[in-house]
């Protein structure tokens, strides 16, 4: 059975239960994304683009429709599953490891299932469906005067932070701009202050709402969906990048942590597109080879993804360690910068997706 965008579409319109699970439709306007034989009134949604599966639909900032359901899979989900993605999405609830033995199910099973079938886990399930549900008014705004902004704070009982949406004026908050970004290695969100870029980070990040909640609170501010200063300059030079063009970025950024973060962090920018350092040679060109542990920390709290360029860190064995974008992310900016070069070398490491 073809894909193309026309039969795709002809099979939303005629609802053809035929499609279900070889593609599905995210609403813009909604924020949801649905099976192609869902039965809400396709009239009420046109603006509309296509997914081949569910984990490329939250990536982009989608949520499950609560009518058609698209992550239950019929007569392949337990019943144990079924009760707790209801919970998680009709009433916010956040499911931890402990909790899941009372519920029916073993984190193991719910994490092999969630992979088999969605391609991530349930912790990282919910913690992107926490960013969409924040980032939900993006699709469908409140009002024209009002702008959408979230607030981070701790959830009770529960060890990840949860990002909460709520509509207010601002006034008297610093401001932190907010987009979602399109690369070739999936989308990004970026923010940005008047001072210059903030955070710079893939949608999967793990530690993305930890440091969405750090700048919030270190900078007392709201995040707000609208535009920037910096997003152009940003966007042009992150084409440029991933096209081969650029090698050095020449974009404002703003680097909110302690001096010795900043040190790391500067280092970074001095190692040379298309090469790499290890975190020992990091710790003796900042003065204090005995500071490896420390350097490697400092990079991992690097914000700024690719412009900050802490994928060139590597381990003392050349093997590639410790990237919050994911280790296949790593693999390839360094093999895209190494052909840019010239001097590619090919690394044998295998590397999952995800």
């Amino acid at each position: 059975m073809e894909l193309t965008h026309e039969s795709m579409n002809i099979a939303w319109l005629d609802k053809n239960a035929a499609y279900d699970g070889l593609f599905f439709v995210a609403i813009k306007i909604s924020g949801n994304f649905c099976r192609p034989s869902c039965k809400i009134n396709e009239s009420e949604y046109l603006d509309i683009e296509f997914f081949p599966t569910t984990k490329h639909a939250i990536l982009h900032g989608y949520r499950p429709c609560p009518f058609c359901f698209p992550l239950i899979i019929p007569d392949k989900t337990p019943d144990s599953i079924r009760a707790i993605l209801i919970d998680v999405n009709e009433n916010g609830l956040s499911v931890a490891d402990a909790d899941l033995p009372e519920k029916g199910i073993e984190p193991r099973e719910i994490r092999n299932w969630f992979k088999k079938y969605h391609g991530i886990t349930f912790h990282a399930y919910q913690r992107m469906l926490r960013i969409n549900f924040a980032f939900g008014k993006i699709h469908n705004p409140v009002s024209a005067k009002k702008k959408s902004t979230i607030s981070i704070k701790e959830t009770s009982g529960v060890n990840n932070a949860s990002v909460k949406l709520r509509t207010s004026s601002s006034q008297g908050k610093r401001i932190i701009n907010m987009i979602r970004l399109e690369t070739v290695l999936g989308p990004m969100f970026a923010f940005a202050t008047d001072e210059g870029v903030c955070l710079l980070e893939f949608t999967d990040r793990k530690m993305l709402e930890t440091e969405i909640r750090y700048l919030t609170k270190i900078l007392d501010a709201t995040v707000v969906n609208s535009g920037n200063v910096h997003f152009d300059k940003l966007k042009e030079q992150l084409d440029e990048y991933f096209s081969g063009v650029r090698k050095e970025f020449s974009i404002p950024l703003f680097t909110p942590g302690t001096a010795f973060q900043n040190s790391v962090w500067s280092a970074l920018q001095l190692i040379p597109f298309g090469s790499t350092r290890s975190y020992k040679e990091q710790a003796s060109n900042l003065g204090n080879p005995d500071a490896v542990r420390a350097v490697a920390g400092a990079n991992g709290m690097n914000r700024i993804a690719i412009v900050i360029p802490c994928h060139r860190v590597i381990g003392d064995d050349g093997q590639l360690k410790g990237y919050g974008g994911g280790l296949w992310r790593k693999k390839w900016l360094l093999e895209h910068e190494a052909d840019v070069v010239g001097k590619r070398k090919y690394l044998q490491q295998e590397i999952n997706f995800m």
